[in-house]
């Protein structure tokens, strides 16, 4: 039977190997991680992991027993180094080496950094990505101290929030307009924006980092674009991440905008696949490369499905979430290119804003309205595009969308 074996042991990963068992492979899978955890969830570190409101075991997709009781060779705390593609093997760091008769890369993303020359470097300096991130970052999280954020995308946000709960001093800047600009509406952002100023956030949007300052090697002042600066007791960079190509490229496998892969998420190596963040792949609007968890999960099943021979179309059906305060973000579908948003007040505290273009619905976001989320991630899923002053009218029931 074929040795099938995965590089990346994140969400990715765990999903292929875990069809792969599922679906029937019966042969050896070797799943090669370069943390010294099994596969974990991501999302919660910025939320309740930092906030200690969930334990490092409950972040675990499974317990350690289930990779022997699957017959899973789960490598921990080692990196594959090279591929070697003519002779189908796997150089590890830890000077072994490992056959494939198929391999998968699920090598996911690394976050962006700033460069050592404007203060990158510094101790209190920090990203947010794994689990050793948020390990080390805990500490910081002391009643009045001061952490500045940079940039105010969704990971930003998100720590700026369990900063605010954990009665920190918090200034966020972002360098465009607007947060979230690069992946919501106006009035997204202005939602958010309130939400954080309600909570004590000092967000200053159109605001630059010229650099950061040290003292002792580590970092104590901020120094802004527009000639301020502040004190600061440590720094959370959230500029977004990159696709995690270094060992695809190293073996020659073609490049764009992440690992090059076709509708079966296979590369341009026949007996080399990929999945998750780090992979793009056609779909009808173009080449595309999503940063989720849903994509990650999906992808990587249908990676699994295509190593075992079956006829497979990745077809990609975007979703994603963000918990911020007492606020739950569903997100369904993709934005790109709409040119008009319709807003739906739900009950209470509820609302969405509705994302279309020519008429066709391109995707919702709903704050703390489940419904909305179902109704318009059906609809999306179905291509179907309701009436914009349908959607607008709060006396219509949104599940009678459905049926037009």
């Amino acid at each position: 039977m074929e040795h099938i074996v995965v590089i990346g042991a994140g969400q990715a990963g765990f999903s292929l190997v875990e069809h792969l068992r599922k679906g029937g492979h019966g042969g050896p899978i070797t799943l090669i991680g370069n943390e010294p955890h099994p596969p974990y969830q991501r999302p919660p570190l910025s939320k309740a992991y930092l906030l200690g409101e969930m334990g490092v075991e409950r972040l675990f997709f499974r317990p350690d027993g289930f990779y022997g009781e699957h017959d899973i060779a789960l490598k921990t705390d080692v990196m594959a180094i090279e591929i070697d593609r003519a002779g189908q093997r796997v150089a590890l760091s830890d000077g072994s080496q490992i056959s494939y008769d198929r391999l998968a890369l699920t090598t996911g993303a690394r976050p962006r950094l700033l460069p050592e020359a404007i203060g990158g470097a510094l101790a209190g300096v920090y990203a947010m990505r794994s689990l050793a991130d948020a390990d080390a970052l805990a500490p910081e999280f002391k009643p009045g101290a001061r952490v500045l954020i940079v940039g105010g995308g969704y990971i930003g946000l998100e720590a700026a929030a369990v900063a605010a709960r954990r009665g920190l001093n918090v200034v966020l800047i972002e360098a465009a307009p607007r947060i979230l600009q690069r992946v919501a509406s106006a009035e997204t952002s202005d939602y958010f924006r309130a939400l954080h100023l309600a909570h004590g956030v000092d967000i200053r949007e159109n605001c630059a980092l010229s650099r950061l300052v040290g003292e002792d090697g580590r970092v104590c002042r901020a120094e802004l674009a527009d000639g301020s600066a502040m004190d600061v007791d440590f720094v959370i960079i959230g500029i977004g991440i990159t696709p995690d190509t270094a060992l695809a490229e190293a073996a020659g496998l073609e490049i764009d905008n992440g690992i090059a892969c076709d509708v079966a998420c296979r590369t341009s190596d026949p007996l080399i696949f990929a999945a998750g963040d780090c992979a793009s792949f056609p779909q009808a609007a173009g080449r595309m490369r999503l940063e989720s968890v849903g994509n990650a999960i999906d992808m990587g099943a249908a990676a699994a499905s295509a190593m075992m021979g079956e006829d497979v179309t990745y077809t990609a059906a975007p979703w994603f979430w963000s918990d911020q305060y007492d606020c739950k973000l569903q997100i369904a579908g993709l934005s790109a290119g709409y040119e008009q948003i319709v807003t739906r007040q739900g009950e209470g505290d509820a609302v969405s804003f509705w994302y279309y273009a020519k008429g066709r619905l391109l995707a919702v976001d709903a704050m703390n309205d489940p419904r909305a989320y179902m109704v318009g991630k059906r609809l999306i899923e179905a291509g179907k595009s309701p009436d914009a002053a349908l959607v607008a009218d709060a006396g219509v029931n949104l599940k009678t969308l459905l049926a037009g």
